[in-house]
């Protein structure tokens, strides 16, 4: 992808993620309602598209219950401001061993394995703009967790995406998950010009270096469209490397708490800033009809009744 400045940059709020910080800041929300009014305030201060996990509202752990999804579908496309609804089909693909020396069996606590039509289910429900494929099985920060999307089960949660109409967003946290998506879209199991997230710095992903970084960008096909963000203090400067690179911003609450030291953040104010920057680079921030005809969205209705 030759290298180019984005003049038209539209913004993606992660708004509460399925990370265990729901007890590291009082702003994560919990509820349906909080996920929804927080996802509405990010809205207000610029971002075009938001991207919603869901967590029991008692306890705050990630859920993949449907009328948690439901209900703040309702909540965001009842809502009296406009924004691209963004659903994580990430969940249950969750593996947990033992220890290294009894790996079996799995620990029960976290490991979450489901079948692709169970983890499309809240997709084909609340039928999306867009919702998240991440594109690869990765080990990550906890010493047994395994994040498992197996070739087979992206090629069926893909062609499930595809046949709802409902857009792929990859999340590639890799060079080789950019890799096996471009092998989707050649075998016709996603449609072609795709949408990607580059997943900086999650450990042990790609590191959020600029040489990795540039590394992903260049493997993303010309005519695809790619967002990018970074984990922590990063954040912004990311929102900034992403726009010089030719692509758009994500930030939010699922990727970073702070605002500044020892200042934690709301979604709505990691918006504004990073709003600010695209707009101080002499970008404009684009909104979210822009970016479903940019992209080829279907915005469907609120519910009725």
């Amino acid at each position: 992808m030759p290298l180019e400045m984005n003049r038209e940059v539209f913004i993606t709020c992660a708004v509460t993620g399925s990370g265990s910080t729901q007890d590291r800041s009082p702003h994560v929300p919990r509820s349906p309602k909080e996920i929804a009014e927080s996802a509405i305030a990010a809205a207000k201060a610029g971002a075009a598209i938001v991207h919603c996990h869901v967590r029991d509202p008692e306890t705050g752990v990630p859920s993949r219950r449907l009328d948690l999804y439901r209900e703040v579908t309702d909540r965001i496309r009842d809502a009296e401001v406009d924004v691209v609804l963004n659903l994580t089909a990430g969940m249950g693909g969750d593996i947990v061993f033992g220890d290294t020396e009894n790996p079996l069996p799995l620990k029960e606590a976290g490991t979450d394995m489901v079948g692709a039509t169970e983890r499309m289910a809240h997709i084909a429900e609340c039928l999306p703009e867009i919702c998240t494929l991440d594109c690869g099985t990765m080990n990550f920060a906890e010493a047994d967790y395994v994040m498992t999307n197996t070739p087979g089960m992206l090629r069926a949660m893909g062609q499930m995406m595809t046949d709802l109409g409902v857009k792929p967003e990859i999340e590639a946290f890799d060079t080789g998950h950019l890799w096996f998506a471009k092998e989707l879209v050649k075998e016709g199991v996603l449609e072609p010009k795709a949408l990607v997230q580059l997943c900086m710095g999650v450990p042990w992903g790609a590191p959020d270096d600029l040489n990795t970084f540039m590394a992903m960008v260049n493997n993303v096909p010309e005519d695809w469209t790619f967002s990018a963000f970074a984990l922590g203090r990063n954040q912004m400067a990311y929102a900034a490397q992403s726009v010089l690179a030719g692509g758009n911003v994500r930030v939010g609450l699922e990727d970073n708490l702070w605002l500044g030291k020892g200042v934690l953040a709301e979604n709505w104010q990691l918006v504004e800033r990073a709003n600010t920057i695209v707009s101080n680079m002499g970008a404009r921030v684009i909104g979210p009809q822009e970016v479903r005809e940019k992209l080829g969205l279907t915005k469907r209705a609120p519910a009725v009744g």
